[in-house]
């Protein structure tokens, strides 16, 4: 209820065996784990996550009531990327989970990506066609690398304001609409605007029109 009243669509398991089904079916931005499960325990999961490659990467936060040291050392060893104890303030649950997604948007801006003609590249921070480089702002830049890094995938704009704004609270949806106007713009001179597509009623993506996406 709290994380849904914060914008974020959550989903629930009731052990570590439906958790794996509901991954496999659809991986999440986040999960959060606690450390009693019935069958395997939550640290468990956690481990076994880490060593699959479509889970491999997903951000984990332990929420348990066990609060000794040791055991906040020991999960975070076996995986997870915080650590929250019960009674907890869901507040700060939601600002924990803001953070973590915020440094795995950092840590994923790591690599160049090349779609449709349009290549992007998180060191040299340039969006290029060719030889050309488009003039972007650096919030155009993380929108446009986000959408691209998961092509065709449909972003809502509480998800896009969470993932490039962190939910501030002074940032509207109506921003979002406004950056993906800017995007376009930029994308027009290149003959690429309508690689950012609306979905009507759900939000956004980016449509790779090269061969090897429209094969698979």
């Amino acid at each position: 209820m709290n994380l849904e009243s914060a914008g974020f669509l959550a989903v629930r398991a009731t052990d570590a065996e439906a958790a794996r089904v509901m991954l496999h079916d659809s991986v999440p931005d986040l999960a959060i784990v606690d450390w009693t499960l019935p069958g395997q325990s939550g640290v468990a999961l956690i481990r076994s996550l880490r060593r699959e490659p479509g889970t491999c990467d997903l951000p984990m936060i332990m929420l348990t009531a066990r609060s000794f040291e040791h055991d906040k050392v020991y999960a975070l060893e076996n995986g997870a990327d915080d650590y929250m104890t019960k009674p907890f303030s869901p507040r700060e649950l939601v600002a924990r989970v803001r953070a973590v997604l915020r440094r795995r948007l950092q840590r994923s801006m790591a690599k160049k990506i090349e779609l449709s003609g349009l290549r992007i590249d998180p060191d040299e921070h340039q969006v290029m066609v060719g030889e050309k480089s488009l003039p972007i702002s650096p919030t155009e830049f993380r929108l446009l690398y986000l959408l691209m890094s998961n092509p065709h995938r449909v972003y809502s704009r509480t998800l896009l304001l969470e993932k490039i704004w962190g939910m501030n609270k002074f940032i509207e949806e109506r921003t979002v609409d406004a950056y993906v106007g800017r995007l376009r713009c930029a994308l027009e001179e290149a003959g690429l605007k309508d690689r950012i597509e609306t979905v009507r009623g759900m939000g956004y993506r980016f449509v790779d029109l090269s061969p090897a996406s429209i094969n698979s």
